[in-house]
Parts: structure tokens; C-alpha cells; sequence
């Protein structure tokens, strides 16, 4: 571990400091300020030579800011002689932009995958990609890590396991997810039908599955308006659950996020630290935070080791 260097961006400073403390390492010494028009600086406070280096940034809101700032300190690690350098974005940004959707419209998760090896990555590890296949807009190595086996552990040890529940994919896209985690439970699934009419709007418009008499739990990458998620809920009782409960990696949860979810009848949103949540988010009394720091650790550990990464999922 002694060729071993881990960095991070202020994005997401207690999910990295969490990090290295389960890799047995300590926090690079770094420091990354702002000059008074809002310009980046970034100081690379230790030597890094010869050195793989691990640069810790979730590109949560203020996304921007924070992708800047990664890139820049990818490209003072680079010019600072790091042999190698990865990129490890819990929260990767802009993935919902991932093809044109509409003519002329921009693929911006390929465009940021660019800008990521041109700063300097030679691996990025990211957590549930809101779309796998972005990993094929690197032509740098990408490891894709799962949040699911955390979450799922997490929920049999709190709230049991069995044929009381039915998981619930939010869409179709994300039934591939919500499998994974209903094998884990040992329970059966259901698909919500959803038709999106515009950015950040969508309509649930029918239930494909039995939800009757069970404790449904919505399972899906990310929360961000939280309208499809408050929609969801509402059909789900309505075809008879006792209660719905939630879980979503990314707890982007931006606008009327956290409103929505303190009047819906949703019992508990439970997410991961990929995001830190805010002080209004804190205080809703329906969200429960569960860490993937151990995870990030240990695939750090094997990246650097040249151990697979694949096996964490085995």
C-alpha cells in the first residue's frame, strides 16, 4: 500500500475521508480553493511521484464546480508525475444525458467521459451508472461498482426479508436493478409503467404486478425532483400495498425534493452517502443513509493491487 495515494475534491469530504480510513491510508494533503472571480486553484501539498493516485469527487450539485474541480486536480497530479491516476466518481454527472434523445441534441455524458482522460484519468471507478452502457464512451479501463448488495444486506438486517414484500421498479429501465435486489430479499416484483412528458416530469400510468396486501419497496439509481418516485408510491397504495418503502443509490434530491417526500405517505427512503445530503434532508425524518465507503476501499485496494474488482459482486 505504500505506492498507494488517495485525494478528494470538497464535493464529498466525509464519504473520502471514510474511504481511507477503510483502506488504511491517510488522506492526501491537498488543498483546493477558488481565487476571488471563482477561479479553481488547486495545491497538490505532497509529493506524489511514481505514486497511484485515487482523486475522490462526487459531481453532485453544484455539479459544474465540482466537475471543474476534478479536472483540474487531475491535471496537477498528472503534471506532478503520478504513474498512474483514477478517477473515482461515486455520483457521475450528466449519465442522464447519455444519447440524443431529441435532433441535435448533445450526448454530454460522452463529452464529460472525454474531458475526464484529456485531464488525466487512466481509470475511473464510478457506482451505479445511471445507464451501463457509459462505460463504453471511455477508452480508459472503467469499473462499475453496485450499491445493491449493501442496500440489500442493509434491508434483510433491519426490515426482514421473504414474500411480505414486493420490489418495485420505477420504469422499465430499471427492472435489471430492481431484480438484483429482490433475488437478495428473496421476494417478488412489479413494474410501474411510466411515460415521461418533459425534463424532471414524468406520469406513472400503470402497475404491471401484484402489490396487494405487501410491503412494497421501490427500488431504483437515483432520486433527484422526486416526482416519479411520489407518483409511484401514490399508484402502489392505491392497488393495495400496507405500505411502500424506497431505496435509491444517489440522493440527488434537488427542488421540491425534499417537500415532496415529507407529504408523501412514503415510510422511508433509504439511499447512500455517494451524495451528502443537506441540512433540510437531515432533518425530513424519512431518509436513512447508508455507507459505501467499504466498498469504494476495497476496490480501490484491488485496483491498486492488480486483484479483481469483478469478485466484490460474486
Amino acid at each position: 500500500m505504500e505506492n498507494l495515494k488517495i485525494f478528494s475534491g470538497n464535493s464529498n469530504t466525509e464519504l473520502a475521508k471514510k474511504v481511507a480510513e477503510a483502506a488504511g491510508v491517510k488522506l492526501g494533503y491537498s488543498g483546493v480553493t477558488s481565487f476571488a472571480d471563482g477561479e479553481i486553484q488547486v495545491e497538490i501539498h505532497e509529493s506524489v511521484r511514481g505514486k497511484h493516485v485515487f482523486v475522490i469527487q462526487s459531481t453532485c450539485p453544484p455539479v459544474n464546480q465540482n466537475y471543474m474541480e476534478l479536472f483540474i486536480m487531475l491535471d496537477a497530479l498528472k503534471r506532478a508525475s503520478a504513474s498512474h491516476i483514477t478517477a473515482v466518481i461515486p455520483y457521475y454527472g450528466y449519465a442522464r444525458q447519455d444519447r440524443k434523445v431529441a435532433p441535435r441534441a448533445p450526448i454530454s455524458a460522452k463529452c464529460i467521459a472525454d474531458l475526464l482522460t484529456t485531464a488525466g484519468a487512466d481509470r475511473v471507478v464510478c457506482v451505479d451508472l445511471h445507464a451501463a452502457q457509459i462505460q463504453g464512451f471511455f477508452n480508459v479501463p472503467v469499473d462499475h461498482l453496485f450499491a445493491i448488495p449493501t442496500l440489500a444486506r442493509t434491508f434483510r438486517e433491519t426490515y426482514g426479508y421473504g414474500s411480505q414484500f414486493v420490489v418495485v421498479s420505477p420504469d422499465a429501465g430499471g427492472v435489471e436493478r430492481a431484480r438484483a435486489f429482490a433475488k437478495r430479499i428473496e421476494s417478488s416484483m412489479a413494474i410501474i409503467d411510466k411515460r415521461r412528458t418533459g425534463p424532471n416530469e414524468a406520469k406513472a400510468l400503470h402497475l404491471i404486478g401484484d402489490v396487494k396486501d405487501k410491503t412494497a419497496i421501490i427500488v431504483d439509481d437515483m432520486v433527484d425532483t422526486a416526482g416519479t418516485l411520489t407518483q409511484a408510491v401514490d399508484s402502489i397504495l392505491k392497488h393495495g400495498a400496507t405500505k411502500v418503502l424506497a431505496l435509491a443509490t444517489h440522493p440527488v434530491l434537488s427542488g421540491p425534493a425534499i417537500k415532496r417526500l415529507t407529504e408523501s405517505p412514503i415510510e422511508k427512503l433509504i439511499v447512500t452517502d455517494t451524495i451528502p445530503l443537506s441540512e433540510e434532508a437531515k432533518k425530513s425524518g424519512k431518509i436513512e443513509v447508508v455507507s459505501v465507503a467499504n466498498v469504494l476501499a476495497e476496490a480501490i485496494k484491488r485496483i491498486s493491487s492488480n486483484d479483481s474488482v469483478s469478485s466484490l459482486f460474486e
